[in-house]
């Protein structure tokens, strides 16, 4: 089971080019990764359902239920808490926060990544990861985690 490439869910805002960039640089990390399948990294931003109207109930319904299923098929997720961080507003976004409720809830370890630092970090999103990985220079380390080990790894920000 050593050789298993791991599918990723990767949950994180992508509506600014800040939030673009931070996804880009988990994304090259995680393709570096022996044990990610690099083909098997989902990105929801890819997968919006272009044939139906943006905000129409079946766009709505389609994305939703896309994305959650795609969280259950996933062996973990990669949650990016940053949203505003440009903006100093060091808070994930709701949808994030969501897709890692409903990861957890499944089962499914929840790697977290911060590149900021608040120094504080909510009770219900500290005790739902499996690792987290904070700053510019700990998340380089997202190239060698062993996602078939999914050992613990902790943060030592404040709780709140």
């Amino acid at each position: 089971m050593a050789d298993y490439k791991n599918k990723i869910y990767l949950a994180s805002p992508f509506f600014s080019e800040g939030q673009n960039d931070r996804i880009n640089q988990v994304v090259s990390l995680l393709k570096q990764n022996p044990s990610v399948d690099r083909q098997g990294i989902f990105l929801p931003e890819e997968h919006q359902f272009e044939s139906e109207p943006m905000g129409s109930f079946k766009w709505q319904d389609a994305v939703f239920s896309s994305d959650v299923r795609q969280i259950h098929k996933a062996d973990a997720v990669v949650a990016i808490l940053d949203y505003k961080l440009e903006e100093g507003n060091p808070e994930p976004d709701s949808g994030t926060i969501f897709e890692i409720g409903v990861a957890f809830e499944s089962h499914t370890p929840v790697i977290m990544v911060q590149f900021g630092n608040t120094g504080k970090l909510n009770l219900m999103l500290s005790r739902s990861y499996t690792a987290f990985f904070g700053g510019k220079e700990d998340i380089q380390g997202l190239s060698k985690y062993d996602f078939n080990e999914l050992q613990t790894k902790y943060t030592n920000m404040s709780v709140i």
